[in-house]
């Protein structure tokens, strides 16, 4: 089976408390004179105290396009990527020459050449790596992408691969959109950047190693869903669309799927020692908790990275990931299930054991 043999996760320098995020959003988001009152509503109720940001917050007003934006997503996305990389490659104490496959994932800037292809000399990446970029997945990515890298590894039991995510959520900012969904947006959504090792299961040095092992992974698209979330894009760049209704089907679906999934390997929600949930936000965490009969505790972990954080996308599962292995690493043959949802609406569940 593949082995993680090492997750990093990274964030900007630039760190505010959420009420100073509220007012600077009022100011960009909201038509002059408008009724604060909504978006700072919505702000206190997203369980959300902290975000780091990718640029100063004086600066958000210069960006008046999809072009300065992306310009500013490739310079950050840049910087982010190469630390998590690094960090991930030292705690696995493995060489970027040793990197057989990089999978590299965000969908809150694009870039082509890719980043992790502006990435390669920098880090010292081989010449002959594989490369698959991945934008669409959305938050989902990071779950997708452990198991994109478990099947590749299956046929290179020796290799090495590498999930990267950049996500700087707060440079698809639409300025003026005062829009429900906009307002959610700004208040919920962070920047940052993941990075996780693999290892297939013949690797001469890591296939014994104390990461947990990946058992299977499930993929799951929900028909008639596809504009509960994801972008609408146009000359301004990226506009959310998120639905209402997405707590909901969580209830109706995601949660089925989940017993569905484990039952296969013979196990229920009870019997998971570590729940990965990427965070959502607070209406989501609780739609998963209440249909699964978690504890308040299983998804604790999620609830604390999005209050420290914000939702960072396809980069939050990966900085849950690396909080469970330093705040509470499960027992020696316990079960971990990793679970993020995405555009399309679809699921994807990633199935662990250390």
């Amino acid at each position: 089976m593949t082995r993680i043999a090492a997750v990093s996760g990274v964030v900007p320098p630039h760190r505010y408390p959420q009420g100073e995020l509220a007012g600077a959003m009022a100011a960009l988001c909201l038509p002059r004179g408008a009724d604060r009152r909504v978006l700072e509503r919505v702000h206190a109720s997203a369980g959300v105290a902290t975000r780091h940001l990718a640029l100063p917050l004086a600066r958000y007003p210069e960006l008046d396009g999809f072009g300065r934006s992306n310009d500013a997503f490739i310079e950050a996305a840049l910087a982010l990527g190469e630390a998590a990389v690094a960090s991930a490659l030292d705690r696995a104490d493995l060489a970027a020459e040793e990197i057989d496959l990089v999978v590299s994932t965000s969908v809150t800037g694009i870039a082509a050449p890719s980043i992790e292809a502006r990435l390669a000399a920098r880090l010292g990446l081989r010449e002959d790596v594989r490369r698959i970029p991945v934008f669409g997945l959305g938050c989902a990515a990071g779950a997708a992408g452990v198991g994109r890298l478990d099947d590749f590894l299956a046929g290179r039991p020796r290799g090495v691969a590498l999930l990267l995510s950049t996500e700087l959520c707060s440079l698809t900012l639409q300025r003026s959109d005062s829009s429900t969904a906009g307002l959610v947006a700004s208040a919920l959504f962070g920047d940052g950047a993941g990075a996780l090792l693999a290892v297939g299961a013949e690797h001469p040095r890591h296939a014994e190693g104390p990461g947990p092992l990946v058992v299977a992974s499930r993929s799951r698209l929900y028909p008639g869903t596809e504009r509960l979330l994801g972008w609408d894009i146009g000359d301004r760049g990226f506009k959310i669309v998120l639905g209402a209704e997405l707590p909901d089907l969580v209830r109706l679906h995601v949660a089925e799927e989940i017993s569905s999934f484990l039952a296969a390997h013979d196990l229920k929600p009870d019997g998971i020692t570590a729940w990965i949930c990427h965070p959502g936000g607070p209406k989501v965490l609780d739609a998963v908790a209440e249909t699964l009969g978690l504890p308040y505790s299983a998804l604790e972990l999620s609830r604390r990275s999005l209050a420290a954080v914000g939702n960072l996308s396809s980069a939050s599962v990966l900085h849950i990931l690396q909080d469970t292995l330093a705040l509470r690493p499960p027992p020696p043959g316990s079960y971990g299930l990793m679970l993020a949802l995405g555009p399309g609406f679809s699921s994807e569940l990633v199935l662990l054991r250390w």
